[in-house]
């Protein structure tokens, strides 16, 4: 009977300390080392009642301000950090410093407009998110040398242009999401050093052109999405070395021709896979190429028959696979 007694001390004692050492609000998941905090009215870090064996941390939907050092160091074992949809102004620089096995952060959906220097050094980061945010500059000065991110997604912020620079901190990325943007110009040497880039979205911003040897570098790309841009010209060896390319979008942009052989090195695509759609074609003598092209390789476009012409007026809303010989060169 004592033994029983002692036995159920014991435990009343346990279940008592987990629950002092899960912030309020919060649900605590001892067998994980898991805290969710979801919708819940914090204005502030919980920092206090954290236990200190936490692993994965998830705040979400608070109103949470800002996050520091000070805040993180209660959780040395961190490795997962998710704070999606709360109201996130500002980071402190060198964030990381107390939590050396953090891995993953989320910071979607929040309010930051300026990340200080070293604010994602000092932790073997591997995924950052940063989806949503306000952001207008991209700063290398953010991470240490030689990062060992393979994730970056800065979609959904305010960014115009992204420095030269920026990517040589990141040799190991292997995801890059600039989509949602509002970037003019994309430097031609940026991607030289990102040599394990495998998925790589641009679309959605406000390119008119690209460089002829932005991909000549990233031969590993196996997913290229440029659509819902201002693509007018694109330059023939533009995808030269992208051997590797399974899945292409181009589709809304302004392109009324595509150079001859531009399409001849992807041999990798997937079926119904490269989207040509809603761009003006111009159906004169210079569309031969695709044309031919498309009668090839109809398995690898997605609804073919959404390439259509926007001129001249006699062909208008014509798919191009349509078109006879006679109609692509009527002097012949």
């Amino acid at each position: 009977m004592k033994a029983w007694c002692a036995l159920a001390f014991l435990c009343l004692a346990y279940f008592c300390h987990s629950a002092q050492s899960c912030p309020a609000f919060c649900k605590c998941y001892a067998r994980r080392t898991e805290v969710v905090c979801h919708e819940v009215p914090l204005t502030e870090y919980p920092t206090e009642g954290l236990p200190k064996n936490t692993t994965s941390l998830t705040i979400q939907y608070t109103n949470i301000t800002s996050i520091s050092e000070e805040h993180l160091s209660a959780t040395p074992l961190l490795q997962e950090l998710h704070l999606y949809s709360n109201h996130l102004q500002q980071l402190s620089s060198n964030l990381l410093r107390g939590v050396p096995h953090l891995h993953t952060i989320d910071l979607t959906d929040n309010k930051l407009a300026h990340l200080p220097a070293d604010v994602f050094s000092h932790a073997p980061l591997c995924s950052l998110v940063l989806k949503n945010n306000q952001i207008e500059k991209a700063d290398a000065e953010w991470f240490p040398d030689n990062s060992s991110l393979t994730w970056l997604d800065l979609s959904g912020n305010h960014l115009r242009k992204i420095p030269a620079t920026f990517f040589q901190k990141l040799p190991h990325l292997e995801n890059l999401d600039l989509s949602d943007n509002r970037l003019e110009t994309f430097p031609a040497d940026s991607l030289d050093l990102l040599t394990k880039l495998e998925r790589l979205n641009l679309q959605s911003n406000k390119l008119d052109t690209l460089d002829a040897s932005t991909f000549q570098s990233t031969r590993n790309l196996t997913h290229l999405f440029l659509a819902r841009n201002k693509l007018s010209k694109i330059p023939q060896n533009l995808f030269q070395e992208l051997t590797q390319v399974k899945v292409l979008g181009l589709d809304d942009n302004q392109l009324s021709h595509i150079p001859p052989g531009l399409l001849d090195q992807l041999n990798s695509l997937d079926d119904e896979s490269l989207d040509l759609s809603a761009n003006p074609w111009l159906c004169d003598g210079k569309v031969e190429y695709l044309w031919r092209w498309l009668q090839k390789n109809k398995k690898k476009v997605f609804l073919p028959e959404t390439i259509v012409c926007a001129k001249p007026q006699s062909l208008s809303a014509r798919s191009v696979m349509s078109l006879t010989e006679s109609e692509l060169n009527p002097q012949s």
